[in-house]
Order: C-alpha cells, then sequence, then structure tokens
C-alpha cells in the first residue's frame, strides 16, 4: 500500500501512526477520512449542483452589479478556469464577452 503524500507541504515521507498519517517534515497529522472529505471539498459545483472543470463554459443565473457597470443575467463565461486558491470567495475565473476576464463564485453561475 503506497501512503499519501503530506497534504501541508506535500512531502512523500509519510508514516502511519495508529490511525494517523504523520509527515515528519512538518509534523502535520491527519486521517484517511479528513483527506477524503478535504479532496471532495476541493471539487467546484455549480448553483445546480453540477461539476465545473476547467474549460467549461458557463451561464450566470443573476445580474452582478460591477461598479457602474452590469452583467446581466444569462451572460455566458467561457473557458473558466478552477482557481487553486479562492480570492475572496471567487473560486473560478473565465472571459466574459464584452467585458473581458473576470473572477465568478460558483454560486452564481451553471454549466
Amino acid at each position: 500500500m503506497s501512503l499519501p503524500s503530506c497534504p501541508k507541504c506535500n512531502a512523500s515521507y509519510t508514516y502511519e501512526d495508529g490511525h494517523l498519517f504523520v509527515c515528519p517534515m512538518c509534523f502535520h497529522e491527519w486521517t484517511a477520512e479528513s483527506q477524503r472529505a478535504a479532496e471532495e471539498a476541493s471539487i467546484i459545483h455549480d448553483a445546480n449542483g453540477n461539476e465545473l472543470n476547467t474549460g467549461d463554459d458557463v451561464t450566470l443565473i443573476r445580474d452582478l452589479k460591477l461598479g457602474k457597470d452590469t452583467l446581466k443575467k444569462g451572460a455566458k463565461a467561457r473557458n473558466i478556469r478552477i482557481l487553486d486558491t479562492p480570492v475572496d470567495g471567487h473560486d473560478i475565473d473565465g472571459r466574459v464577452d464584452g467585458f473581458g476576464m473576470i473572477y465568478l463564485k460558483s454560486s452564481v453561475v451553471k454549466k
């Protein structure tokens, strides 16, 4: 059985201590269940619960006020990219026609 790499520092020197995995490099401890939960939490879903992937096209489900501009409901965001680290709660970015690249929250789009 191959042991998982450390989710905190990505070191491959993991060992088992009872029911815990331990990283000797950063001293992080975790269980198999917590790792599975973290992997499931990293999957991004749209407002309808569909899984979003990099490269998908999505549609806005509500009007978004951006300063003096407004993105209308039904506007398309093309070729989205799932962000590794969310920026102020925005977990995807994509190109909206007539507006350019913009960060979006997955809760305001549908596939």
